[in-house]
């Protein structure tokens, strides 16, 4: 089956093997769908032909048939988009696959249970209990699952819309700060109500590249496999922010990615922020996130 995550800076999707519970193939396209989001409450039809071009490719490259199961998901860029009946609407003319947005609780438990597959084949004790960030475009979901009990909520704190909504590094900073509060509420409830956890783990782009940068990876030649169960540190975001900020963005989006190379500041010091709040000493990163979640969910139902 294939699995599509639809999210406000990348479109990521996978082939999937059910019968083995394996990656056959996978894909991944920076098509910036929050772009201008801030300014214009909705999708521009830039983005629209970049997604649209982009899916075309990933059915190309997957060799996709007519009996394929699909499940295709987007997230925060299209919960806040004003046109997003629109947007998916035109996606379905384009390319013949049609796209649910999905709630931030639904987008938690997706990641939950791909975090939770790799942490067991990392061989972690008590994988089945851990605190979960996912740093997206859109909006930052943290999680606190204890195995079959699980705690969530959505924080309108993107990459992409914080990026585009304060113009400099301190002003992104101090914006970061504020949400703060809200992420310290959320720890105190979780942490009682299902014991804080041993484990730290974060998911989607910021964390995977930081964890890549250390293990000597670049954009170019980024393994996901390799960075499952990678560790990372305070200090190693305070290093790559440092060395990051200090190169010409030619050269950054070399290593991180075009289009990339001023979102990985903003990412890094959300990570820095939650990560300092939690109070753990590393995090452990997991490259699979929403669509492997989507994938083993979906192939329970075939």
């Amino acid at each position: 089956m294939i699995a599509i995550d639809l999210g406000s800076n990348t479109i990521r999707a996978i082939k999937y093997d059910c019968a083995t519970n394996t990656k056959i193939d996978e894909f991944e396209r920076i098509v910036k769908t929050a772009d201008k989001l801030v300014k214009t409450d909705g999708i521009t039809d830039e983005a629209i032909e970049r997604i649209i071009n982009a899916i075309n490719d990933m059915k190309q490259r997957f060799n996709i048939s007519e009996n394929e199961k699909i499940k295709a998901i987007a997230t925060e860029a299209l919960r806040a988009a004003k046109n997003k009946d629109y947007v998916i609407k035109k996606i379905k003319e384009a390319t013949g696959i049609e796209f649910e947005i999905i709630t931030p609780e639904d987008e938690a438990n997706y990641t939950a249970i791909a975090v939770e597959k790799c942490l067991e084949k990392c061989g972690y004790d008590n994988y089945n209990h851990f605190l979960l960030v996912d740093i997206g475009g859109g909006s930052t979901e943290v999680t606190v699952k204890n195995k079959d009990s699980i705690l969530s909520e959505s924080f309108r704190l993107g990459i992409v819309t914080i990026t585009q909504r304060h113009k400099t590094p301190e002003a992104i900073k101090i914006a970061i700060k504020k949400k703060m509060k809200d992420v310290k509420s959320f720890f105190d409830f979780a942490f009682n109500t299902l014991r804080k956890p041993k484990i730290f783990v974060a998911s989607s782009g910021t964390p995977t590249t930081i964890a890549a940068l250390k293990l000597g990876m670049n954009y170019s030649n980024y393994d996901g496999s390799r960075v499952n169960g990678t560790k990372v540190t305070l200090e190693d975001l305070d290093y790559w922010a440092e060395k990051l900020m200090k190169m010409e963005m030619k050269k950054r989006e070399e290593l991180v990615g075009v289009g990339r190379g001023d979102l990985i500041i903003s990412g890094i010091y959300i990570f820095k922020e939650i990560f300092k709040l939690a109070k753990y000493k590393e995090c452990i990163v997991c490259d699979d996130g929403l669509r492997e979640g989507v994938a083993i969910e979906e192939c329970k139902n075939i």
